[in-house]
């Protein structure tokens, strides 16, 4: 891997990491105790239970449960539910449940974060333009987030970085100000305060969904743990926190002082900040908004690289737009990504209405990973007292604020679950699929097919398809291929070529790794090449292809005089090649269960619409066929008939 990273412990790799990492909690102080105060009389009770509840929920769910313990279950230096899926995935089957879900729920929370984000900062133009039409600059702000992904997170994170830094500096500056005035909020640190305002005040549980905002960016910074490694993230946090801290406590001294009041639906960190710093405030609040959305947007990034890999997402475009393994753009997940927040924007209008919705699927994805979570703690061999604490404080913490947040669903909570729930059918088609599909691969021994590959290669009866005729294969082992490859080659239509090659990728953990290993079943008839391609490395089979014939030519490892020698052949000619892509699908004959016939087809339905294996690897439209393979899982029985005279 490249050591080009922003991974090891240093000042310029934590000015990144809080751009990068810190963008969507960091900007939670906006929208967190407008939602506590709402549109309730202000009291002591309220706020310095609010307060309480919200050290307490950073405290224990984001420092405690991601900071410290799940940042630990990295898979290669990447993080995410997926990441944390792979490392336990081998202890029971049913555990990819809990992955999807999260996964899902993770990437539909993912449209509302950038509009809430972006929203609550702009809103605060209406503090001195009245009249301003925010919808349109918010609109155009989230366009502009999402453009900009193409370029890598880690020009965002060189340019972000120093405007978080002044982010959280303000934060911290602000809520000192109001904070020396007095001190009396600071009592809000006794746990006690949090018990009270759950169980004594009218509604109180219910503002558990309030509550829960302030760490709804702590899956994603889970997830963006590739891009920054987990010692800056855990120092940076530090100084996050206690900015973050700082400045809820201040927004709470001014609520202090305007007890038996309402905030009359106004945003009570703009009204901490003084009338001649407000214009600055807004801008800078604006800026931190824009990085808040990166993390999210990141973090889905990884998640997909890590569904593809995994077979639970078709396979896409992704690029690495930087030397940086975990700095990937999937074009396809960020323009869906952006249409679906400005869908937000329009439907909610204002930030008040997203905040109603926002955070009921997250808190799926924080349970889904408490529940992955425990299987690490098992591999790792923990002790089983711990790991159980752990797990059920989590569980009854986090179930508690998905109960608190069921009333969310009316009011736009059940778009992201909608949205969640239609991602989960879409990876569970995918995952069941592969299985479906790998109870019916046929592996074959190449041994057996290597004397009609001799004959074909040598009847002149046969006219001839290519010089080098090029097949891909998924065997793992070197002495077998699938029985489809045969079937193309001798009994669809039979295919005479001078020479057949076999062809297998793998790519690795290195970004630039080029290497490739020649295996030969044949001198002249049949030999396979296994390739071994970075990362960052984009393949370009055909000329790779050539690259390698030649070097073998060159070495004289195999002759090309061609065989059928006539003045028009040239003894030095490599030859034309043509790579065959199969295209597979599901054959009439199959008498599948009604089940599985809905999921093999609805799987050829997406696999249609997702990368193509000519796009995947480079093809040139000149040197490959495609040809239609019939997928045959569950032969129909046989018919009954009666011959008459």
């Amino acid at each position: 891997m490249s050591k080009n990273h922003h991974h090891a412990l240093s000042f310029a790799g934590l000015i990144i990491t809080v751009g990068i990492i810190f963008g969507d909690i960091g900007t939670s102080p906006l929208y967190v105790l407008k939602a506590i105060a709402g549109d309730r009389e202000l009291t002591e009770q309220l706020i310095l239970g609010g307060l309480s509840c919200v050290f307490w929920t950073l405290t224990l769910q984001t420092t405690i449960k991601y900071v410290i313990i799940t940042l630990r279950a990295d898979n290669k230096g990447e993080g995410g539910i997926f990441s944390l899926y792979t490392l336990v995935r081998q202890r029971k089957k049913w555990i990819v449940i809990p992955a999807m879900i999260g996964g899902a729920a993770l990437l539909a929370d993912g449209i509302i974060t950038p509009p809430v984000s972006v929203s609550s900062a702009i809103e605060g133009l209406t503090y001195l333009y009245p009249e301003i039409q925010t919808l349109p600059i918010i609109i155009g702000i989230i366009v502009a987030i999402f453009v900009i992904q193409q370029f890598g997170t880690s020009v965002v994170g060189k340019a972000f970085g120093p405007v978080m830094l002044i982010w959280f500096l303000m934060l911290g500056g602000l809520g000192i100000m109001q904070l020396a005035t007095d001190v009396t909020v600071l009592k809000a640190l006794n746990p006690y305060y949090a018990y009270d305002l759950l169980v004594n005040y009218p509604q109180g549980f219910w503002l558990l969904g309030a509550v829960f905002l302030c760490t709804t960016g702590a899956e994603a910074l889970y997830s963006d743990l590739g891009h920054c490694g987990k010692q800056n993230i855990r120092v940076s946090w530090i100084f996050v926190k206690t900015m973050l801290v700082i400045n809820y406590f201040g927004q709470g001294t001014y609520l202090m002082h305007n007890l038996g009041k309402t905030v009359g639906g106004e945003n009570p960190f703009f009204l901490i900040v003084p009338d001649e710093f407000r214009l600055i405030a807004i801008i800078i609040a604006t800026a931190a908004a824009i990085v808040a959305s990166q993390a999210l947007i990141s973090g889905s990034f990884t998640l997909i690289n890590e569904a593809i890999r995994l077979n639970l997402w078709p396979r896409v475009q992704v690029r690495f737009p930087s030397n940086i393994k975990g700095q990937i753009y999937i074009p396809s997940v960020n323009w869906f990504m952006m249409l679906g927040c400005i869908g937000m924007v329009l439907y909610f209008r204002k930030s008040e209405n997203m905040e109603a919705a926002y955070g009921l699927s997250i808190v799926l994805a924080m349970i889904s990973t408490t529940v992955l979570l425990y299987f690490y703690m098992v591999r790792r061999h923990w002790n089983p007292i711990f790991r159980f604490t752990l797990t059920g404080v989590f569980l009854i913490v986090e179930g508690g604020f998905l109960i608190a947040q069921v009333d969310k669903f009316p009011h736009g909570g059940y778009i992201t679950l909608i949205l969640a729930a239609t991602l989960i059918c879409l990876m569970f088609v995918i995952f069941k699929s592969k299985k479906i599909r790998n109870s019916y691969v046929e592996y074959v021994k190449i041994k057996y097919y290597l004397p009609l590959l001799q004959k074909l290669s040598i009847d002149d009866q046969i006219p001839t398809t290519a010089t080098h005729l090029v097949y891909l294969t998924s065997s793992e082992r070197v002495d077998q291929a699938e029985s489809k490859i045969f079937y193309s080659i001798l009994e669809q239509q039979p295919k005479r070529a001078e020479r057949y090659w076999f062809v297998h990728v793998i790519t690795t953990d290195e970004p630039y790794t080029m290497e490739y290993k020649v295996t030969k079943h044949d001198e002249n008839d049949l030999i396979r090449i296994d390739f071994r391609l970075g990362f960052r490395v984009q393949p370009k089979l055909d000329m790779m292809f050539r690259q390698v014939v030649g070097e073998m030519v060159a070495a004289k490892e195999i002759d090309i005089q061609s065989r059928y020698a006539c003045e028009y052949h040239r003894s030095d000619k490599i030859g034309d090649f043509r790579f065959v892509i199969i295209r597979k699908f599901l054959s009439n004959d199959n008498e599948l269960p009604w089940f599985q016939k809905i999921i093999m087809n609805m799987y050829f339905f997406i696999k249609g619409l997702s990368l193509t294996e000519k796009n995947e690897f480079g093809l040139d439209p000149s040197s490959y066929v495609e040809e239609k393979f019939p997928y045959v899982i569950s032969k129909s029985t046989q018919l009954t008939m009666k011959r008459i005279d």
